[in-house]
């Protein structure tokens, strides 16, 4: 009796881009390139690139191995936005050669061989078409074709640098996966009991009849024996190519000044808003790269708590560029490049990082109330002053009350983890009330016993002597009698970090003026952290 059938199998032509991680990496300016450098994911190796791998790092390494055989590995983390993104501009490259991508994951794509075949005049030259794409960008290719989507990836893995390519003849698959371990299935626990039952390689595992396999191993155990058979029943299913809602503005030659990017940058802002528009949408986070005529690039990010306008974009542009530029990229006429950029910009690009419907930005049917009145005084002042000039408070987490306020420019999301941090617990943080003003630094005072010598505490963590005299100024000549205290209350954190180390006591005092404080006792001196107004 038949359990089911398989679809006849489709030959599909699959690229696989190697240690896509850490190429993206590279492109996105995260890892320097030339040198011993590694992608991290939960504290392994992820991917690491030829200088790394001549030293005898390997995927799967642990970090504190890795560094051992390479003291001078790069390290960054494994982010899977910045892999999607950067592979965004392989895609659109390939798809100008062989239509109808589908997106596997970063760094592995399929294509149906036959039309590309019939296209280009073999599946040989369709697939040196799309090699030829990836070498104008670049970037490394390897290509596959097989009777099947997983067969075809095995074959672009098995191939060289010298040779990045692989036909499998029609009905070859089975007998090319046949010598394959059975643990790139991609099914670690069907793998590990596969083993158990001495099944060491595909071609075992094909050999067994299909209803004992699904006796035995169930549903996951007959998708498996069609990939090991070289029958995956996957098809290809070419993406749907996103909207092209990104502007780029090139200059040739590059400019060197803020007020000429500003003023070039204005058409190329008025195109982007309004090509959003026509599509019924709106900017609400914008992500701005700056690439100069040495090929560096600055990258940002920006978060807007409206939409932008044109001129806000153009704004973006010129903070970021003027946000701490490094000295030496100050031009000898007083231009800036800025934001880690060493030369004169050559192209700016808008990418929309999120959108949202035009519908739910409109303006209110009796004018604008005073919540838009209010955000378009504070972007003016922006706008004038720059980003950082306004600000608004959040609350953080932390035992100091410095640590606790965090002030965001006016519009900027919250720094991602900010609100996890706020909701913990942190033993030894000030109960409330909480005190009206809080210091920018700490304040040196001076708290005195009645010899008017500094107020100490014993090896205990207990006062040696009772405060009698507070100076707020830190001068003994303008003190005041403490009229109350309390404390101390002993503060000790990080003890492992010598450069967050954290040993110190609190004291609550009311001076004879009425005025109530809150102190901090480090090794030698005493400082005002806050008062309760």
């Amino acid at each position: 009796m038949m359990l089911f059938q398989l679809e006849t199998p489709v030959r599909a032509l699959v690229t696989w881009f190697p240690d896509w991680p850490l190429v993206a990496a590279r492109l996105a300016d995260a890892l320097p390139p030339d040198v011993p450098a590694a992608v991290i994911g939960q504290g392994v190796i992820a991917a690491c690139s030829a200088e790394a791998r001549a030293e005898g790092v390997v995927r799967g390494l642990r970090l504190r191995e890795a560094q051992t055989r390479c003291p001078d590995l790069v390290v960054c983390a494994v982010d899977p936005v910045r892999d999607a993104r950067e592979f965004e501009s392989v895609l659109s490259s390939l798809e100008e050669r062989a239509p109808g991508v589908e997106v596997l994951r970063p760094g592995l794509c399929a294509i149906r061989a036959r039309g590309a075949a019939r296209y280009y005049g073999g599946e040989e030259a369709a697939a040196g078409a799309v090699l030829e794409s990836a070498d104008r960008l670049g970037v490394e290719a390897r290509v596959g074709i097989a009777d099947s989507v997983f067969a075809a990836e095995q074959a672009a893995r098995s191939t060289s640098e010298l040779s990045p390519l692989l036909v499998l003849p029609s009905g070859s698959s089975r007998d090319f996966l046949s010598p394959f371990p059975v643990e790139v299935l991609g099914q670690p626990k069907l793998a590990s009991l596969l083993k158990r039952l001495g099944i060491l390689t595909l071609g075992s595992f094909a050999n067994l009849p299909i209803a004992d396999v699904r006796a035995r191993f169930g549903a996951a155990g007959i998708s498996a024996h069609a990939l090991a058979t070289g029958q995956d029943p996957r098809r290809v299913i070419p993406r749907k190519p996103p909207r092209k809602l990104d502007q780029r503005a090139e200059f040739e030659p590059g400019l060197d000044r803020v007020d000429q990017l500003a003023f070039q940058l204005r058409s190329t802002a008025d195109t982007f808003v309004a090509g959003l528009q026509t599509e019924g949408l709106v900017c609400t986070e914008l992500r701005v790269l700056i690439t100069d005529e040495e090929g560096s690039r600055s990258e940002r990010t920006w978060g807007h708590p409206r939409h932008f306008t044109a001129s806000d974009v153009v704004d973006r542009v010129r903070w970021q560029l003027q946000s701490q530029p490094p000295a030496n990229n100050r031009m000898p006429d007083g231009g800036i490049t800025g934001g880690g950029l060493s030369s004169p910009v050559t192209r700016v690009e808008f990418v929309p990082v999120r959108v949202d419907s035009i519908a739910h930005h409109g303006r209110a049917l009796f004018g604008d109330g005073a919540e838009e009145q209010i955000h378009h005084g504070l972007s003016r002042i922006q706008s004038m002053l720059g980003h950082e000039a306004v600000v608004v408070p959040a609350i953080s987490g932390g035992r100091l009350l410095a640590e606790r306020r965090r002030l965001v420019p006016w519009g900027d999301a919250l720094p991602a983890g900010t609100a996890a941090l706020a909701s913990r617990p942190w033993p030894g943080r000030i109960p409330d009330p909480q005190p009206a003003t809080v210091f920018a630094s700490l304040i040196p005072v001076l708290l005195l016993d009645a010899d008017k010598e500094k107020v100490r505490t014993d090896h205990r963590g207990g006062l040696i002597a009772p405060p009698i005299w507070f100076c707020p100024t830190g001068d003994p000549a303008r003190r005041r009698l403490v009229a109350q205290w309390a404390g101390p209350w002993p503060l000790r954190q990080r003890w492992w970090d010598a450069d967050h180390r954290l040993e110190a006591d609190r004291f609550q005092l009311v001076d004879g003026n009425g005025e109530a404080w809150l102190l901090l006792l480090d090794e030698q001196n005493w400082w005002a952290e806050a008062r309760y107004d």
